[in-house]
């Protein structure tokens, strides 16, 4: 007998979590949630230690360790994709920062038709419901949601010194990157609660598993979709670890939310006949739903790592030694304390790379250590390092599937550095970055550039070596852009796949713009107002709230509000009292 439910939702990763959390919540509603990827046990420390991070990428228990076509602009190399198959998704595997983007992201977003309703005002109701910021609740931070924000510590020397440097190079510090101010340099908030990474299924799915009316099934590997004409009534999926041995299984929905990422749900829209029809028609499969944005405006942010050596010992690389790690495990596993409870990813800020841009397309992470992701690291024993990367660039590229086998992967291409805009701002990103590590505050502690080195100077130089060098910082997004255009694919008032019936799309896919930072804290807000949506409830009331825009004066609060009395921030200040001059009149909604 073929099983039913209300809703299937496809992936139990960041936005799979929220909504199987969300939709339960009517005992009368039954969901399912699919996985293809395994539990996110317990006592897996590759999940849960937060400096274990590098462990999961490339390991196929845990990733699904895609790559890109070869990129014409980058000499023609592959570009490494890691992606969470595991329940909690990428939030499983990622580096646990938490950022929400600039508040202008979402008033872009607004200014696409059919998008009024996702402006910033819209927005942040949602991203304070979800999270309890331990710095404090407010008018711009929440204080009672499922994710638990602890703000980095940034306390060692070389913390000290990036934070001074910053300022001597002359840029600000903030109080709050997620707050009034982005724009700034500040400790960064991460999804780390108590020495363990707090995952969207740790946040969300967990705590209500035990709830009868909802199922969670992983090694689930969801092949189909079961359409009638252009009505989606159900799924089908693989279970088991090897593919050639799995069973397939159908089941019955009243509702399917796709919540695979930005890779896996083009996918799944393509294989069945959701797409642009020429992609389709060649590889035999019947056209559904005309919708060529299917794969279409692939997005993404590429970074580089700018690496020094330290002439003091005071990075954590000693303990990256293996007589340490027994030590480092039993602190970690007994008392949830030392190098093994933090990301290391403490601190960073956002700058705008010149005096045209409108707000912040540089975005810099701190790490006290020089590595790189798969572990590697320089000759130098002590060494220190800053990610970098532009934030909104125009570059876009595209997936495709490349036969009907819903094991095999994509054809995805980035086509970075394909624009003259993406490559001045690399250009710009890597003297901005080199002027702040040119600091007076590094002096005592710099021992040269180690990446790229001084043989790096020109602009062609720079541009040759993030070509050779740069690897993805793993925000795909936008493949199943929501609007009203030609080129959209969601409802952005219902996230129903246009032209089709019971199928929605809930994760980063349905981004029309990548926004200026880590897309975790996006996703996952989006997801929280998608459920209001799906689930037939009145959204949250939009928020008006000010927040910095460069270039504007205005009293903190909108003239006549009566906090402007009360508030001794009524001469333009940031929040907690740090000075700042510009307050956006135009962005009060």
């Amino acid at each position: 007998m073929t099983e039913r439910f209300d809703y299937v939702v496809v992936g139990g990763g960041s936005a799979g979590s929220v909504l199987a959390n969300r939709l339960s919540a009517d005992p009368g509603t039954s969901v399912l949630v699919l996985e293809a990827g395994r539990s996110d046990t317990r006592l897996d420390p590759f999940i849960h230690m937060p400096a274990a991070l590098p462990y999961p990428i490339g390991n196929p228990l845990y990733d699904w360790r895609y790559e890109s076509e070869p990129e014409p602009h980058m000499g023609g190399r592959r570009v490494y994709h890691a992606r969470g198959k595991v329940l909690g998704g990428s939030s499983s595997i990622n580096g646990m920062i938490f950022q929400r983007g600039n508040p202008l992201d979402y008033e872009r977003w607004a200014a696409e038709p059919g998008l009024e309703e996702w402006s910033w005002a819209h927005c942040l109701p949602y991203f304070k419901r979800m999270e309890t910021s331990t710095a404090g609740a407010d008018a711009w931070r929440g204080g009672s949601g499922p994710l638990v924000l602890e703000r980095g510590p940034a306390s060692s020397p070389l913390f000290a010194a990036f934070l001074e440097a910053v300022q001597q190079a002359g840029h600000p510090l903030t109080d709050d990157v997620n707050g009034y101010r982005q724009e700034g340099f500040a400790p960064f908030d991460r999804n780390v609660h108590r020495g363990r990474r707090l995952s969207a299924s740790r946040a969300y799915l967990h705590p209500v598993r035990s709830r009868p009316n909802l199922t969670v099934r992983t090694l689930a590997h969801v092949t189909g979709l079961v359409t009638r004409g252009t009505r989606v009534t159900g799924v089908t999926y693989a279970r088991g670890t090897r593919r050639a041995h799995a069973a397939t299984t159908t089941v019955e929905a009243g509702e399917v939310v796709l919540c695979g990422g930005a890779i896996n749900t083009p996918q799944l829209l393509q294989l069945a006949g959701i797409g642009d029809p020429a992609l389709l028609r060649g590889l035999g499969i019947e056209v559904v739903a005309d919708l060529p944005g299917v794969g279409a405006n692939l997005q993404d942010h590429l970074e580089v790592y700018l690496q020094h050596a330290a002439t003091q010992p005071v990075s954590i690389a000693p303990w990256l030694k293996h007589r340490h790690k027994p030590r480092i495990g039993a602190e970690w596993l007994f008392r949830r304390a030392g190098v093994g409870a933090s990301n290391h990813f403490e601190a960073g800020g956002f700058i705008r790379s010149n005096d045209r841009v409108e707000y912040p397309n540089l975005m810099f992470h701190f790490l006290p250590i020089a590595i790189r992701y798969d572990g590697s690291r320089p000759a130098s024993e002590h060494g220190y390092q800053v990610h970098l990367g532009p934030m909104y660039s125009d570059v876009r590229g595209h997936l495709r599937i490349r036969s009907t086998d819903p094991f095999e992967h994509p054809a995805l291409q980035f086509n970075y550095l394909s624009t003259e805009n993406d490559r001045r701002e690399w250009i710009e990103m890597v003297r901005a970055a080199r002027h702040i590590l040119g600091q007076p505050a590094f002096a005592p502690f710099s021992g040269g550039e180690i990446s790229p080195g001084p043989s790096v100077e020109t602009d062609q130089e720079i541009l040759d070596w993030v070509a050779r060098d740069a690897e993805t910082a793993l925000h795909p997004s936008c493949t199943a852009a929501m609007g009203t255009g030609a080129a959209s694919v969601v409802d952005p008032a219902t996230m129903g796949v246009h032209g089709m019936q019971g199928l929605r799309v809930v994760d980063a896919s349905v981004m029309p713009f990548v926004t200026n930072g880590n897309i975790y804290a996006p996703v996952m807000m989006l997801a929280e107002r998608a459920a209001d949506l799906i689930a037939g409830h009145t959204p949250l009331a939009p928020e008006d709230v000010p927040f910095y825009r460069h270039g504007h004066d205005m009293p903190l609060w909108p003239e006549g509000d009566p906090r402007n009395a009360a508030d001794p921030r009524t001469v333009p200040v940031g929040r907690r009292g740090r000075a700042t001059e510009d307050h956006p009149e135009e962005h009060r909604r």
